[in-house]
């Protein structure tokens, strides 16, 4: 069993990894079904938290059945960091993880998410300033450095437990990579096996199958896998990899019918979360996902993404669902 606080993981969970535009509470009810151990919430920026931002109040939303959750915060100033967490507190979230590992130009160039890593002092501070302004266990996400040059987890990973983190997910790639080339595991097996490290360490980036998650956690030794991208779409793949682990042999995907079923109850959930219009909108970057590898799709994708009725659009996931695609 893994321990985050108060909260017990199973042996080698499966996390969920907050990524903006999409771990939304409609995509991550169908994560929790599919396996998902920890869920996070988008990042949530601290500037728009303490102006009472809507878009980011709304991202607070968690429900009950998603436990247990955290809640991701991102930002550059140490004070609106440390009242962010206070008012994340008030929603009652498992846990409180701040978000030093994303790497695009809008965040990164304020000094935000992996721009921090240029300066690991004010890293410690600011984390040091969150530990203390909240009774939330903290855990952090980071990347393995800036660069080639500065790779600093080691250190990064032993100052931030000494400070009271109490779990880790390393990116195993550089800010300056962006999510480019392959993820470099080794430093984030180096770390957990470091023996002063006692948090747990969880390993992210890369994990797209259950034959490469069960080579990474032979290979790597971490406590567990955070998944992102290949999630997308594809919620089945937390179930898929802990059936591997179980019996090493592979479920058989989703077939045609249960993709579209969970793109409709997806969808649905959408539209009634955020209105009508932008559940529609923000439901359309998922439809590649849900029917990837599908022969002879485009008129059936470029249907979903024009169409702005919630009736139709319900009526051409169902026709979806029972077409045969040659």
């Amino acid at each position: 069993m893994i321990k985050i606080g108060n909260i017990e993981l199973p042996d080698f969970p499966l996390l969920l990894a907050p990524m903006e535009d999409v771990s939304d509470p409609p995509f991550r009810m169908l994560c929790k079904e599919n396996g998902a151990d920890l869920m996070y919430t988008e990042f949530i920026s601290s500037e728009g938290l303490i102006r009472d931002a809507s878009k980011s109040l709304q991202k607070l939303d968690i429900f009950e059945y998603e436990r247990p959750i955290g809640v991701q915060i991102f930002g550059s100033d140490i004070a609106s960091m440390e009242q962010s967490a206070r008012i994340i507190e008030r929603v009652q979230p498992d846990l409180l993880d701040i978000n030093y590992g994303c790497p695009v130009m809008k965040v990164a160039c304020k000094g935000a998410g992996a721009g921090i890593l240029k300066d690991i002092d004010k890293m410690v501070r600011m984390t040091d300033a969150v530990v203390k302004a909240t009774s939330l266990p903290v855990t952090v996400k980071t990347r393995l450095g800036w660069d080639e040059d500065s790779k600093n987890i080691m250190d990064v990973a032993e100052r931030l437990q000494d400070i009271g983190i109490q779990a880790l997910t390393i990116h195993g790639r550089t800010r300056v990579q962006m999510y480019k080339g392959s993820a470099d595991w080794t430093l984030i097996a180096k770390v957990k096996e470091n023996p002063r490290i006692k948090i747990p360490i969880f390993g992210n980036g890369d994990i797209d199958s259950p034959e490469k998650a069960l080579e990474y956690k032979n290979k790597y030794g971490v406590d567990g896998i955070m998944i992102g991208r290949a999630s997308i779409g594809y919620p089945w793949i937390f179930n898929e990899i802990k059936h591997y682990f179980k019996t090493g042999e592979k479920l058989a995907p989703p077939t045609l019918a249960e993709r579209a079923a969970a793109a409709k109850r997806h969808f649905e959930f959408s539209v009634k979360w955020k209105g009508e219009k932008l559940g529609i909108l923000e439901m359309r970057r998922h439809y590649t996902n849900y029917f990837k590898a599908l022969p002879n799709f485009k008129e059936d994708r470029m249907a979903l993404v024009t169409m702005m009725e919630a009736d139709a659009i319900l009526e051409k996931l169902e026709q979806i669902g029972q077409k045969e695609y040659v």
